[in-house]
Formats: structure tokens, C-alpha cells, sequence
């Protein structure tokens, strides 16, 4: 099998200063990448001296015969980070939305401060960055996109209203602009990362977080950002070497037609919910009101409610 190269790929990665970033930075550097590492933030280094975050990454990978440059910009000022990568290096193929933060509260106790920065962040960040990034990618027709989600986003988490509902967006971004890329050969895949990182040292046992190297998320993160890589609107929990690919799933459901009332609705309720049937999932682009027209005509016969018509 051959070995992935990224000689002569331009990759910017948001929040790369440390955690999963950092980790996705000193990969790429190693197998012959140029990284833009952007981080705003800083840290403080063994002689009690602190350094901007992305300046210490780059000189890590310069050590190792790399390239890389520091972007201290907040993704919000997206074009600003992508104006590093042309100036730097000329253009840029690959975008990892990576930059996140936490503002944990139950919503009884929820500011709106508190939701605010979280969707600046995590929404119009990889909003901001993904748009000044997408007229390079349409013109030199090749792009690859990684959005990181959370599986907080996929199902919900308690404390997490704000967090879970900018994660649960940055799905609905990845599935729309895979679409509009396609053609172009921009791909963009979605991945919901659980890692062993100073987000989650405090959330499981040390055992555990010994098999949750964040090493794995990058070689799941390497593949996706490769000219090899066809996958498209991809969504893909990785836990540790755990992979696996998501998708939802609607049950088979039932047409009601005009004369649907609310206590129909209550006594056909289980049937609603059965999974039991044929099921359709959103890979298939086919949504709610492309069954109701394809089951119109169906209904106009039968006069009654009735399983759609696949």
C-alpha cells in the first residue's frame, strides 16, 4: 500500500495550537505538507515564559524539516487566514475547520453570552473561513473540507445546548456544500472526533483515554484531506481507531391526506415511529415532500392514510 504524500499541498487548519490541531498540523508537516497553523491563543513553556501557541507548533515542525507558518487570527476573520496560506505558499488545497471552545452550562443557567461566542466560533468561524477559501477551490477545481463536529452535536448532550446546536449546524453545512462543490472536485466530509485532549482529560477513566490517542482522529483526518479521497458529504464518528460512518434514518411513515387531525395523528402515533418497515436515510436526498408528491396520486385513489409509496 502506498504511503499518503501531501508534497506540495497547502493545508490551513484553524485551532491548531494545540489538541487534535496540533496533532493534524505536525502530521502534515511531516509528510511534506506546507500547514498554515492558526491559533489565537498562547501557552506557557517550561521557562515559565509563555509563546503564542501557533508559533510553537511551527517551530516544532520547522525542527523536522517542515514548513509552516503562524496565523494568530480569529476564524471569524476568516480571509485574513486564508490570505496567510496564498501569500505564505500561493494557494490552498485543503481547509480544516478545527477551531472550537467550550461554554458549558445547563440552559436554566445559560447566558446569552454564553451562546453567542459559542456560534461565532464554531459557525461563523467555518463560515468565514470556508467562504474565503471556496473561490480558490473553485477556480483551481480541487478542494478537500473537513468540518469537525461532535458527537454532542449528533445526539444531544446535557449542558451542551449551545455547543450541541452549533455542532448539530456544522452538519447541515457539510452535507449542503458537498453538494455544490461536487462538480468542481471540492469534497467535504464531516467528522464527529471523541479524543484523549484537554477537552476530555476530566470526562473519562485514564484508561480509557489511553486508547483514545489523537493520533487515530488524524490518519481518519489525513485520508479525507488526500486527492485520493472521492467520499462526499461524509459524516463519521471516530472515537479512538473506532470509525464508523452516520447517517439518518426516517421511518417508513404514513400519508394522512387533508382529513389528518390531531387524534388520528395520536391513533396512528406508533406507526408514525415504526422503524420496522422500509426505511429511507438522508444519503438518499429523497426528503418529506418529494414522498408526499410521489404518494399524491396514491392518496387521491384510496382515500385513506396509507404507507408512502417508495
Amino acid at each position: 500500500m502506498s504511503k499518503l504524500s501531501f508534497d506540495n499541498y497547502v493545508i490551513v487548519i484553524t485551532g491548531a495550537g494545540a489538541g487534535l490541531g496540533k496533532d493534524y498540523a505536525l502530521y502534515f508537516g511531516s509528510r511534506g505538507a506546507k500547514v498554515v497553523v492558526n491559533d489565537l491563543g498562547s501557552v506557557k513553556l517550561p521557562d515559565g515564559q509563555s509563546a503564542r501557541s501557533a508559533d510553537v507548533v511551527v517551530e516544532e515542525i520547522k525542527k523536522k524539516g517542515g514548513l509552516a507558518v503562524a496565523n494568530y487570527d480569529s476564524v471569524e476573520d476568516g480571509e485574513k487566514i486564508i490570505k496567510t496560506a496564498v501569500d505564505s505558499f500561493g494557494k490552498v488545497d485543503v481547509l480544516i475547520n478545527n477551531a472550537g471552545i467550550l461554554r458549558d452550562k445547563a440552559f436554566k443557567n445559560l447566558e446569552k453570552s454564553d451562546w453567542d461566542i459559542i456560534m461565532r466560533v464554531h459557525l461563523n468561524g467555518m463560515y468565514s473561513c470556508t467562504k474565503a477559501a471556496w473561490p480558490i477551490f473553485l477556480k483551481q477545481k480541487f478542494g478537500r473540507i473537513i468540518n469537525v463536529s461532535s458527537p454532542s452535536g449528533l445526539y444531544g448532550s446535557f449542558g451542551q445546548a449551545n455547543y450541541s446546536t452549533a455542532k448539530a449546524g456544522i452538519y447541515g453545512f457539510t452535507k449542503t456544500i458537498s453538494k455544490e462543490g461536487e462538480k468542481y472536485n471540492i469534497r467535504t466530509n464531516c467528522i464527529a472526533p471523541v479524543a484523549a485532549t484537554a477537552m476530555t482529560e476530566n470526562l473519562m477513566p485514564k484508561d480509557l483515554l489511553a486508547l483514545m490517542k489523537v493520533e487515530y482522529i488524524t490518519l481518519v483526518v489525513a485520508y479525507f484531506s488526500h486527492k485520493d479521497c472521492e467520499e462526499n458529504g461524509g459524516v463519521f464518528e471516530v472515537a479512538g481507531s473506532f470509525v464508523a460512518k452516520v447517517r439518518f434514518q426516517r421511518s417508513e411513515g404514513l400519508f394522512f391526506g387533508p382529513g389528518f387531525t390531531a387524534e388520528k395523528f395520536k391513533e396512528e402515533f406508533e406507526k408514525v415511529c415504526d422503524f420496522g418497515g422500509k426505511c429511507t436515510y438522508n444519503d438518499e436526498d429523497e426528503t418529506s415532500l418529494s414522498l408526499v408528491l410521489n404518494s399524491f396520486e396514491k392518496f387521491k385513489s384510496n382515500k385513506t392514510c396509507f404507507k408512502p409509496k417508495f
